[in-house]
């Protein structure tokens, strides 16, 4: 599945009729939440001493990407035009692949 097309099936399931500010406010407080529930999964593994899981980190991530979804279509833009944006950017500040020392000196 491509990007574009998640974008378009995942919306099947927002609720209809909210302005674009209910719709850029939920996007943003659900990426804060299902991030946080992403970082508590692991929290629990990495401090708490419990089995890492996967199949958790993996639904957070989808929640995550729906969210995402929610936001670019808010803006007006297709997910997979803003995951090609995000690719150009990090290839002008790695183009050989990260590094420290570019991390440390960027000019952004």
């Amino acid at each position: 599945m491509d990007a574009n097309e998640y974008q378009r099936l995942a919306l099947r399931t927002e609720a209809p009729d909210r302005e674009q500010r209910e719709r850029l406010l939920n996007a943003a407080l659900g990426l804060c939440g299902e991030a946080g529930e992403f970082g508590d999964t692991l929290k629990k593994h990495v401090y708490h001493a419990h089995l890492l899981d996967e199949a958790a980190l993996r639904k957070e991530l989808g929640d995550v990407l729906w969210y995402a979804a929610l936001a670019c279509d808010a803006l007006g833009v297709q997910l997979g035009d803003v995951m090609a944006e995000n690719i150009e950017k990090l290839r002008r500040r790695y183009p050989a692949g990260f590094s420290s020392e570019r991390s440390i000196n960027r000019a952004e």
